[in-house]
């Protein structure tokens, strides 16, 4: 039941503007899933799902950019650098920091760039470090937390 209710979150808010967890919760009642505004912002968690600020101003949920799907485009080949020489994902307040294999930050924060994650400010590669400063303190959880996730599902 749980998978299929996250399912369903992760479809309304790719096709429709939902702001606030009560429009998700609602939205989930049209399709046939009861579930409480608490296990709504537990799943919400879970799905990494970021707020995104639009033109006029309101926020509204979204999914992240970087998801194993879309590293998995030509051929694999950034997942496959992250997943082969990543060792550790941490963050401490607006900062992610990727520790890599020796000789492999350079060649998987370029990698990193060029899926354009949402909310990065910059990027600095060492030899084995990555530093990747986010706009707030969240987007850093978030990150750190999506980037997690892709690793442990190798």
């Amino acid at each position: 039941m749980k998978n299929k209710r996250q399912e369903m979150i992760l479809k309304l808010v790719a096709e429709n503007e939902v702001t606030t967890q009560e429009e998700l919760c609602e939205a989930l009642r049209l399709h046939g899933f009861e579930a409480a505004q608490a296990t709504v912002s537990r799943d919400i968690k879970e799905l990494a799902l970021i707020k995104t600020s639009e033109e006029n101003g309101k926020s509204r949920y979204a999914l992240p950019q970087l998801k194993k799907q879309a590293m998995d485009e030509n051929g694999g080949l950034i997942f496959k650098i992250i997943s082969d020489s990543v060792k550790a994902i941490d963050h401490a307040s607006n900062i992610v920091v990727i520790k890599c294999a020796a000789g492999m930050a350079q060649a998987i924060c370029s990698k990193l760039d060029s899926t354009n994650i949402h909310s990065v400010v910059g990027t600095i590669a060492g030899d084995d470090t990555i530093f990747i400063l986010m706009r707030t303190e969240r987007d850093a959880e978030r990150l750190s937390i999506e980037l997690t996730n892709i690793l442990e599902n190798r």
